[in-house]
């Protein structure tokens, strides 16, 4: 779980995982549903955060965020500049999550197209022309039932899921495929919430010069159409998932569906997708240690049909996910690039070249 002083105790767990269920939920009544008192939980929060462990962000659907469909690229480096690569992955804004993997590849990232790339000149000549990549392959993803804002610890008894589940903000069910564009006041508030999942509308009313009758509104407005989906960002190291795992699957096309669907339910998952490529089924899931790995491999993947066979390769460090960057002591950034500014994004691309 890191190093000694950051480590989290029981406590601490099951206040991460009721916050994982209602990410936005006053303080107050988690800590009344969880039996402690608010005053503690709110240290605990502050604590994690002053560490760097913890942050409370907004996923933002993908429609309002890119101009189509994420890429996900394996990188292979010339001997001694995996450093100096990641570094350089880091710097591209399109770069959503960057790894360090065991396997065929040496990093592994997921490229999102935002306003004002050319994801053919980004993938055929600005990365490829990067000092110490050797080569790359590039897949683009048709579909991703599972992504990492649903993953959580499955820590908390039935009951205090439950009402903490009552307490949450409403997610739309199934997602819908693409959103209406935004005004120009629910484009501001989305920025807000992408940088800070439990912002007040009393905050955002100050920040944007609204009514806090119009913030609020606004708020449930991009939260109900799952324009922005609160979360809980901490590194799945900190609470006892040391190792993510990368699948890829080669699955019969008839069992592509029931494949993706079995995976994309599975409680260790954190990312699951349909991509074009030589194999059809991505998937990344986190594990306690070797051995639930292990299991994982011979007793949920070899009971699934239609698979012919497989690749998997492990992280040896988490550089980056969801834009943020963390340390080897699994620290976040305090920041990620302004994505959702196309103005900035596209100074970017014309300084890449």
């Amino acid at each position: 779980m890191g190093s000694p002083e950051h480590a989290l105790d029981d406590a601490d767990l099951d206040l991460v995982a009721a916050l994982q269920l209602a990410p936005r939920a006053a303080l107050n009544t988690v800590a009344e549903i969880l039996g402690t008192s608010a005053s503690t939980a709110g240290r605990r929060v502050q604590r994690l955060q002053q560490l760097g462990l913890l942050r409370f962000i907004c996923t933002v659907h993908w429609s309002l965020l890119t101009t189509g469909n994420p890429y996900v690229v394996w990188i292979r480096c010339r001997p001694g500049t995996i450093t100096e690569v990641a570094a350089a992955i880091q710097r591209v804004p399109q770069a959503q999550s960057l790894f360090v993997t065991t396997g065929d590849s040496d990093l592994y990232c997921t490229l999102y197209p935002l306003p004002g790339t050319d994801m053919r000149r980004l993938l055929t000549r600005t990365l490829p022309a990067t000092p110490g990549i050797a080569s790359l392959r590039s897949h683009l993803v048709l579909n991703a039932p599972r992504q990492a804002v649903a993953w959580r610890l499955h820590r908390l008894p039935e009951e205090q899921a439950a009402a903490l589940r009552r307490h949450a903000d409403a997610t739309p069910s199934p997602m819908p495929a693409a959103l209406a564009p935004l005004t120009e006041v629910e484009s501001a508030t989305l920025r807000l919430l992408f940088d800070d999942g439990r912002i007040s509308a009393a905050q955002v009313a100050r920040d944007l010069g609204l009514s806090r009758s119009t913030a609020y509104r606004t708020i449930q407005s991009l939260l109900e159409t799952g324009a922005a989906r609160p979360r809980v960002e901490i590194e799945p190291a900190v609470l006892g998932f040391p190792i993510t795992a990368l699948f890829t699957l080669d699955v019969r096309p008839r069992h592509v569906p029931g494949v993706l669907a079995a995976l994309g339910a599975h409680p260790h998952g954190r990312f699951t997708a349909m991509t074009a490529g030589p194999a059809s089924v991505l998937h990344h899931g986190v594990f306690t240690d070797e051995d639930h790995l292990s299991r994982f491999v011979t007793d949920d993947l070899g009971a699934l049909p239609g698979i012919n066979g497989l690749n998997m390769s492990t992280t040896l460090s988490v550089l980056r996910r969801q834009w943020i960057d963390r340390d080897e002591d699994h620290r976040l950034a305090p920041g990620p690039r302004d994505i959702l500014s196309p103005g900035e994004v596209r100074e970017v691309v014309r300084a890449q070249g």
